[in-house]
């Protein structure tokens, strides 16, 4: 099993979505993460889709999408250099104030953003990758067990440049 990347160029109209969404439901395949937005071109919308499968089950996905007839185009992002980022949310409950100083100081080390905070609570925003997301929350909950939340948004990629392109 390997975590797998996809970007679907599709027809922006109504039930696409839907429609491949529910490819994936109807083979029990399971996703990681589906973030849709439209492109510069509004008729044209933008999936990156992430899942974990062998080779065998993502070589019939995208030969599925590839015959969807709402998909434009389908780019296999698996195993070439890419851009990814995840949008996450983390609030800390039942704070005090040197839990508030430590999760300042935690956020600059991060890099992440605290974007709301009260007298007893901080909210961080993190747009960092998976892996990096990963390791904020495993810091978060060994330092503030059983007041943490956790929202993670889908996750967006894009091609690295070439080096010839910098």
């Amino acid at each position: 099993m390997k975590k797998r990347w996809l970007c679907l160029f599709v027809e922006n109209e109504i039930g696409v979505l839907a429609r491949i969404s529910g490819l994936f439901s109807g083979k029990s395949y399971n996703l990681d993460s589906l973030t849709v937005g439209v492109t510069e071109d509004n008729t044209v919308s933008r999936m990156t889709i992430s899942l974990t499968s062998d080779d065998k089950t993502f070589e019939q996905v995208k030969k599925q999408l590839g015959r969807s007839v709402e998909v434009i185009k389908v780019v296999d992002y698996t195993d070439i250099p890419i851009h990814m980022k995840e949008l996450m949310f983390v609030r800390v409950n039942h704070c005090s104030d040197r839990d508030i100083d430590e999760l300042f100081r935690i956020s600059r080390i991060f890099h992440v953003s605290v974007i709301d905070y009260a007298t007893a609570t901080v909210l961080i925003e993190s747009v960092q990758t998976e892996a990096r997301n990963q390791e904020l929350i495993a810091l978060m909950e060994k330092c503030y067990p059983n007041r943490v939340e956790v929202v993670r948004g889908g996750s967006v990629a894009v091609e690295a440049l070439s080096v010839g392109e910098r």
